[in-house]
């Protein structure tokens, strides 16, 4: 697998709205996109900062991951991503390292990218993503 770059850095937040509110006045970044991904029971905000993202992530889902995080870690840096050039095949090869896995293949994930998760008993404690954009 080859990493080409932190596709984006996942902040899980209580209230989407506020913290949109935040980055925007206090940082001066500009949200570009707001989407719901519903499979995941979450509500997602970007920010673009050269080539790599920072995504909010409200639970919509009081039982759902970011509302579970939330509830026992606190608001806060929730995982980071690597854009890679095929997810399934990075958490493929990552499984073949040795790495335990939380997905066994890709999913869709906000923005229409393919996503895998790594999990973080085998990466030092970091929620990791692998995302890619399907091929044409």
């Amino acid at each position: 697998m080859t990493i080409s770059h932190i596709e984006h850095i996942g902040i899980a937040v209580k209230d989407l709205e506020s913290s949109l509110k935040f980055y925007e006045d206090v940082f001066g970044l500009k949200c570009y996109a707001v989407e719901e991904v519903a499979d995941q029971g979450v509500r997602t905000a970007f920010f673009q900062l050269g080539s790599t993202k920072i995504e909010l992530l409200e639970s919509t889902d009081p039982d759902g991951p970011i509302a579970r995080f939330i509830e026992k870690r606190g608001e806060g840096m929730h995982h980071i991503a690597f854009a890679v050039e095929d997810a399934s095949a990075a958490l493929k090869e990552a499984e073949k390292k040795g790495i335990r896995l939380i997905d066994g293949n890709s999913r869709k994930g906000a923005e229409g990218m393919d996503i895998g998760f790594l999990h973080p008993g085998s990466t030092f404690g970091v929620l990791t993503e692998f995302c890619s954009r399907e091929k044409e």
